[in-house]
């Protein structure tokens, strides 16, 4: 018995939860195993649940729970969604925010788009400028605010970040650009710093380094590093005209790595321990081809993955950015690429993933389907995957 209950105890350990956008580091990676490596619409499908309204906010996951966030068709009622995890069973949809009116988004984009971020009892969900808010596990509103700005032409985008006692978000509309610090017990705004630029739809990353944390925060135009506690600026990258910005950053080997966004976009490695505007003294290097209006780039040891909006993969060494392979996936691509049980998952707008294995060298092992649009990035918890799509969201696990 004491080795039976040792042993469940460690599966619990080990098994991680999916607390935000890109999961528990940011940046697409899980710890899980035993993860299926195909699926379709009969195989490997533990449940398959219809999700009310239209949203393209990724599964936020925390013990059994599942959180989403969605909106009624005409934008009016922004709500958020509770889901059990063993079972797919909706628990709570709650309305967060009434609206006398909304906007209509961009056609790939929704009223809740923004993923929820999960600590404690809490869950944190943002809608832009319609809104940001502090809900428990129960459904119970713990505080609501409005952050006077616009949304830009496309509606909603980056997903908030918690820092300490902070909710950290990016609020670049199209004609005002600012990020914020909002304290989480009260939504009381705890530090603010405008910049100048354009719209702009980024989730910031934390990067903890020993000199001292760093809030990596792309906007359009130029990217900045902030003080997370105090929002001091600490350093800025200058890449020109590009705006629109989607992708989160990843870090790693000492760099920050930056797509930055529209008309043509480049990928950047930005060296972190420069001050000021760095951009002729700490940019390591660039990358024309390949590189992502949307998904985010995934870094897995020495090299970095990315997939653009019309499928072409790319893997480069993280380190120089020289190119190992490139391969026309296929398909439209929106989500942002995993990093779990020793493999690399792609989601395309179409509903089918394609996974290979992490490498220098391209290998395919599966290519998967199931029904509908799929926009939102994948999850992974306790050995499943969770993929939403315009209409439901799936449990993928073996």
């Amino acid at each position: 018995m004491k080795i039976l209950l040792l042993l469940l105890f460690s599966l619990s350990a080990l098994a991680q939860d999916w607390p935000e956008f890109r999961g528990p580091s940011g940046q697409g990676h899980s710890d899980d195993r035993n993860l299926p490596l195909t699926w379709s619409e009969t195989d490997n499908v533990k449940w398959k649940v219809a999700i009310p309204g239209k949203g393209w906010s990724s599964p936020a996951i925390q013990g059994d729970r599942i959180w989403l966030t969605t909106a009624t068709d005409d934008g009016k009622s922004l709500r958020a969604v509770s889901v059990d995890r063993n079972t797919g069973a909706i628990r709570l949809n709650v309305e967060v925010f009434r609206l006398k009116s909304a906007a209509k988004p961009h056609a790939k984009n929704s009223h809740a788009s923004p993923t929820p971020i999960l600590e404690g009892d809490k869950i944190y969900v943002h809608f832009g400028a319609m809104g940001t808010a502090c809900l428990t596990q129960s459904g119970e509103i713990v505080w609501k605010t409005k952050l006077e700005y616009d949304n830009g032409q496309h509606g909603p985008g980056g997903s908030p970040v918690l820092y300490d006692n902070l909710l950290l978000v990016n609020c670049d509309g199209q004609s005002e650009q600012f990020v914020v610090a909002l304290d989480k017990l009260t939504g009381k705004v705890r530090w603010r710093k405008n910049r100048q630029g354009a719209q702009a739809y980024a989730t910031p990353l934390i990067v903890r380094l020993p000199a001292g944390d760093q809030l990596i925060s792309p906007g359009a135009f130029r990217a900045f590093a902030y003080e997370p506690r105090t929002g001091k600026e600490l350093w800025n990258v200058s890449y020109g005209d590009g705006f629109s910005n989607v992708p989160r950053p990843v870090f790693g080997h000492g760099m920050v790595f930056i797509c930055t966004g529209f008309m043509q976009p480049t990928l950047i490695a930005v060296r972190l321990d420069g001050r000021g505007d760095v951009t002729k003294s700490h940019l390591a290097w660039s990358l024309r081809r390949g590189v992502s209006l949307t998904p985010s780039p995934l870094l897995v040891g020495d090299e970095l993955y990315l997939v653009s909006d019309n499928g072409i993969a790319t893997c480069v060494d993280a380190r120089t950015g020289t190119q190992h392979w490139q391969v026309r996936l296929g398909g439209n691509h929106s989500a942002s690429p995993l990093y779990a049980d020793g493999r690399i998952y792609f989601l395309s707008e179409e509903g089918e993933s394609i996974v290979i294995a992490p490498g220098k060298i391209f290998q395919k092992l599966a290519t998967n389907q199931i029904d509908g649009a799929t926009l939102a990035s994948m999850a992974v918890s306790q050995s499943s995957i969770f993929v939403r799509s315009h209409t439901h969201l799936y449990r993928l696990s073996k």
